[in-house]
């Protein structure tokens, strides 16, 4: 008979699955951070943001903020919320550039209505389908979460999150209570005929309804055989992932392009950006 590995809602609360251990896993792991990078790109890619326009969005279940390097690379502003303090430390040493909040979303969003242009959530809503103790009721932690969630989005916003369903009465539980909340919308199932690649994304509108985006159904051979490979150097994946050297000239310019892509002021770029500058004595 074949293993299949357990589901980590199950063998309890977030807070204590997501240690120090898990977290150094998002640093070095590079087919973990490949995927979460991928899915990061396909949910911003859902919400449909105004094109060469600079948008502030929520990342909910942030974690190390892999998702949220995405999101900066994008020229984006963000903040992530996750319940776990060594995800978080981790996101820190980083040196990400979104702030970070530590909280619970099954006890609500604390933001002020209308904040945000769009909200990402990458592997975090099924675990509020998981009592933990006696006083958490699925439901009403997902009615809390959606319901608080539909307040801080600006209306017409949507709300894009990445998630992986035990079964089709957990899915429903889940879309009911974002219903409920008051927002539009449904799944949206990427590669439905593999085993592996198969992604849920469930798209919410904060406004009227529009058209639902399809999902896709190509997918290349490489991405089903990708390995996992382990480096034991703590180096920030955003540059990791372009092979950059940290303030070489290419690092620079590459920085201070990500930051006219956000509207922030940058002086001009000349032969001695990123030059090494010899000491003063």
């Amino acid at each position: 008979m074949a293993f299949r590995r357990r589901r980590p809602e199950v063998g309890g609360p977030p807070e204590l699955y997501y240690d120090e251990s898990e977290a150094r896993k998002y640093m070095r792991n590079s087919r973990m951070i490949d995927i979460q990078t991928k899915m990061a790109g396909r949910a911003l890619e859902l919400l449909d943001l105004p094109e060469d326009q600079p948008c502030y969005l929520l990342d909910i279940g942030c974690g190390t903020g892999l998702s949220g390097d995405y999101l900066s690379d994008e020229g984006h502003y963000w903040v992530g919320i996750d319940i776990s303090t060594a995800m978080l430390d981790t996101a820190l040493d980083r040196d990400t550039d979104g702030d970070l909040l530590l909280g619970d979303m099954g006890q609500g969003i604390p933001f002020k209505p209308g904040s945000f242009d769009g909200c990402i959530s990458i592997s975090a809503v099924q675990w509020l389908c998981n009592a933990n103790k006696k006083s958490d009721i699925p439901a009403k932690r997902l009615y809390c979460f959606f319901s608080s969630l539909y307040s801080v989005l600006v209306r017409g916003a949507r709300a894009v999150l990445q998630l992986y369903p035990e079964n089709s009465e957990q899915l429903e539980l889940i879309t009911m209570q974002a219903i409920k909340a008051g927002f539009t919308g449904g799944v949206v199932v990427d590669y439905p005929n593999s085993t592996k690649a198969k992604k849920f994304y469930l798209c919410l509108f904060s406004g009227p309804s529009t058209f639902l985006p399809k999902g896709l159904n190509e997918i290349k051979d490489e991405e089903e055989s990708k390995e996992s490979t382990f480096t034991n150097e703590r180096v920030p994946y955003k540059i990791a992932r372009q092979g950059l050297v940290r303030k070489s000239r290419k690092w620079v310019l590459e920085k201070k392009n990500r930051c006219r892509r956000q509207g922030q002021e940058v002086r001009p770029d000349t032969k001695y950006t990123g030059r090494n500058r010899k000491p003063h004595f």
